[in-house]
């Protein structure tokens, strides 16, 4: 049966991919075209879940067709292809099948008024917010019930490139003419005497320091802000944590709020330059921030792409979205890097890797 507009997808077992239906051949349950999933068939596994997820037993990949779909966004929006549970029959156009686990929200039932804006209701689930938030669904969310505030709480992908981008640039000319004078100096404010010198030959290095600076933010910020557990008796920090991320993992297909708008990004922006300003030299501290807005920049184009991206199997791009995936759907307490893996390592949230066996 189709789903209707809003149908919960629970986790699936394994391996899951966001693909937009336009990159997708027509199923042709004669040969492998119908089969979407994260390796080739002549590579077929059985897939073992790994420990902790609760999750049991092992599904072949490339027996069948699994999609957690929408049929009322049909050609408009992605759609989650491989990893759900083995539909028996072949999928055809006329009738396409689903995961089973795939469910439409009753307006009438459910923990929240879909008919209401959000952002006020979610407070008080209490107990229950935790999981209701981990049920991801396909449809759009409305936090406000102001329109003007709801249209500034979303933002195209292209319009953080558009507006940071000439930012970074700018600020980097000033950086580098600032460095060039040859006035720049580390710790000069605590002796003269051995103080270093810094040259316009090291803004390179220096814009590079941020941008490395800023994955760690990113890391940070994602898995001790983002993804905080608020308790169960604070409504006020239920209703914060779903502004800031929840209301990402439970529409993970809403394009419009994928990245950050630039007006609350502007307002988190300049804390971290104060920031900087006051333990750094002026130049130097620009230097590093100019680097770390980069590096920003390139964390929301990242993101959006691992969502709607249909990178090529086995670039880095390919790995980090199959990762991010399992982050959305297995392990959500683990996989906090966006940009990169590296900071998941000696922080111990690294996602483990499953087991692939060969099939008889």
């Amino acid at each position: 049966p189709a789903v209707r507009p809003g149908a919960v997808c629970s986790p699936a077992p394994h391996r899951h991919s966001f693909v937009r239906r336009s990159a997708l051949p027509a199923p042709n349950p004669g040969d492998g075209s119908a089969f979407v999933g994260t390796r080739p068939p002549q590579q077929a596994r059985r897939v073992r879940p790994s420990s902790g997820t609760g999750q049991t037993g092992s599904v072949p990949l490339h027996e069948g067709k699994y999609r957690c779909d929408n049929a009322g966004a049909r050609g408009s929006r992605a759609a989650w292809h491989g990893s759900c549970p083995k539909v028996e029959k072949p999928l055809d156009a006329a009738a396409p099948r689903v995961d089973p686990r795939c469910k439409p929200v009753d307006v009438g039932t459910d923990l929240v008024d879909w008919r209401k804006p959000l952002l006020w209701q979610v407070g008080y689930l209490g107990e229950k917010y935790d999981e209701w938030v981990h049920q991801p669904v396909d449809r759009p969310i409305r936090l406000f019930h102001s329109d003007f505030v709801e249209a500034l709480s979303k933002t195209a992908w292209y319009v953080v490139f558009l507006v940071w981008t000439p930012v970074v640039l700018y600020l980097s000319w000033v950086s580098y003419t600032a460095l060039a004078q040859g006035n720049t100096r580390l710790f000069s404010s605590f002796t003269t005497e051995y103080s270093i010198p810094v040259h316009k030959y090291y803004f390179p290095f220096i814009f590079l320091l941020g941008m490395f600076l800023w994955s760690l933010l990113e890391y940070l910020i994602h898995r001790f802000v983002f993804h905080m557990k608020p308790p169960a008796s604070n409504y006020y920090l239920i209703t914060l944590h779903f502004l800031l991320h929840g209301q990402h993992h439970k529409s993970p297909f809403d394009s419009s709020r994928l990245v950050f708008p630039p007006v609350p990004a502007s307002l988190v922006i300049a804390f971290f330059y104060g920031v900087l300003r006051l333990l750094l030299p002026e130049v130097l501290g620009l230097s590093v921030f100019v680097g770390g807005l980069c590096g920003y920049v390139v964390y929301d184009m990242m993101h959006y792409y691992l969502h709607y991206g249909s990178p090529k199997e086995g670039t880095y791009l390919y790995g980090l979205k199959a990762y991010h995936v399992k982050h959305h759907f297995e392990h959500q307490k683990s996989g906090f890097g966006i940009t990169t893996r590296f900071w998941d390592h000696p922080f111990r949230t690294l996602i483990p890797e499953e087991t692939f066996e060969k099939e008889d």
